[in-house]
């Protein structure tokens, strides 16, 4: 899963090369590795996939009793917070809902643990499922599977409605969902995301979905629950984007992918800090990395989706680049213009927060200088052509060439320079 934020401030993960030999020695080791599905395995996920088709249609069909009747019946403490949970889901308009087993990784008679992927939809919003992993324990009476445990699996996160009644509210292209917060705070979310997606698809005219999921949780630690991380990791930033992460190897030629479904999600505590300008930044620049999903791949380096996304929100704002850029002001003023153009590292969470601010600071005057000299819509082109090479090497300096008529040296020459005239 790819984690955008922005302080809002932000990180990408990069992608993982493996040797080839790995490669060869995972072939020669697989007999070894990997028990082949004998017919009883293969009866046992027949039958465990039948409870679990109950089990989604009940969700879908708002079913307690129907839901309830794939628990195990003795299994009072899960059968009570199931109960709570498929009600905590009640307003969540969803479209669709399934499971898929994975494997069996314990079978001991009429018990088994299964490793299960949840896929859902949200009605109106989702053009693909979001896909959440789950190890589920089981027992049988009788012909049929009962679920005795349910938990995320090892290294998954849990989802909004695990946190508590999740409260939906819906904008005029977003739709909100919190869980503890003031329905008023989730109105004003809406209504923020409602002005940053005509001023996104204004930066980003390419087609996309135009409609933005936000999830806003009680608090710094439900929002690391959700990701998955230590909450160490987000007490300062005011929202993150989260979405699939996509391999150049899928673009094939266009560089274009399917859409995906990201969920912006929201750090009540810090939001809360920022004015209505900051806010409105804050989920503008979210929104971008939203709208751009599709361009964007592991070929894009880190200061060109987050230098764009923070261009398309500053693009329609009243504020002078040392306003909006001044720790990098500060560097450039002092004689300190930075070599060259922030590296992936320079974006992480937990590093210092000067140089952090100054790494985004640094992305989105690049992006500003590509725009001023050359133009939005070439701005545009050079991201989509960067997403679109069919691999991290090379992808900037082919489409600096390509795109910009440029080259690296040149380009950094020149952002350079941009630096010191405007902020010097």
């Amino acid at each position: 899963m790819a984690v955008e934020g922005r302080g809002a401030r932000g990180r990408r993960p990069r992608r993982r090369r493996r040797a080839a030999g790995l490669v060869l020695a995972a072939l020669l080791t697989a007999s070894a590795c990997v028990a082949p599905a004998d017919a009883d395995t293969s009866l046992t996920v027949r039958e465990i996939d039948a409870t679990l088709e109950r089990r989604a249609a009940a969700v879908l069909a708002r079913d307690p009793a129907g839901y309830l009747d794939t628990l195990a019946p003795d299994a009072a403490k899960l059968r009570a917070a199931q109960r709570t949970e498929l009600a905590n889901l009640a307003d969540v308009p969803l479209k669709s809902w399934a499971y898929e087993v994975k494997g069996i990784t314990e079978e001991d008679g009429d018990w088994a643990t299964a490793e299960v992927e949840l896929r859902y939809r949200i009605d109106g919003y989702d053009t693909a499922p979001v896909a959440a992993r789950r190890t589920l324990e089981l027992m049988r009476d009788g012909e049929r599977w009962y679920v005795s445990a349910d938990r995320p699996a090892k290294g998954a996160s849990d989802q909004l409605w695990h946190q508590g009644e999740v409260e939906v509210v819906r904008g005029a292209h977003s739709l909100v969902l919190g869980v503890g917060r003031p329905e008023e705070e989730l109105r004003q979310v809406a209504d923020t995301v409602d002005l940053a997606v005509p001023a996104v698809s204004d930066a980003w005219p390419q087609p996309w979905a135009r409609r933005v999921v936000v999830l806003v949780p009680d608090s710094v630690e439900s929002m690391a629950g959700l990701l998955g991380s230590p909450e160490t990791s987000y007490r300062g930033i005011a929202a993150v984007t989260t979405g699939e992460a996509v391999t150049t190897g899928e673009a094939g030629t266009t560089g274009k992918r399917p859409a995906l479904a990201d969920r912006v999600i929201v750090n009540p505590q810090a939001y809360a800090t920022l004015g209505s300008f900051g806010q409105r930044v804050v989920l503008t620049h979210e929104t971008t990395h939203v709208a751009t999903r599709t361009s964007t791949s592991t070929a894009t380096p880190v200061w060109l989706s987050e230098g764009f996304a923070d261009w398309a929100a500053y693009r329609g704002e009243d504020r002078t680049p040392d306003l909006i850029a001044p720790e990098l002001t500060g560097a450039v003023r002092a004689g300190d213009v930075p070599a060259g153009l922030p590296v992936d590292e320079d974006f992480g969470f937990d590093g210092d927060p000067a140089e952090l601010a100054r790494a985004y600071e640094s992305a989105w005057m690049a992006c500003e200088l590509i725009a001023e000299r050359w133009g939005k819509e070439k701005l545009t082109a050079f991201y989509t052509a960067v997403g679109a090479h069919p691999g991290r090497d090379g992808a900037v300096e082919q489409a600096l060439g390509s795109v910009l008529g440029t080259t690296p040296d040149d380009f950094t020459a020149d952002w350079r320079d941009y630096l010191s005239a405007r902020l010097g």
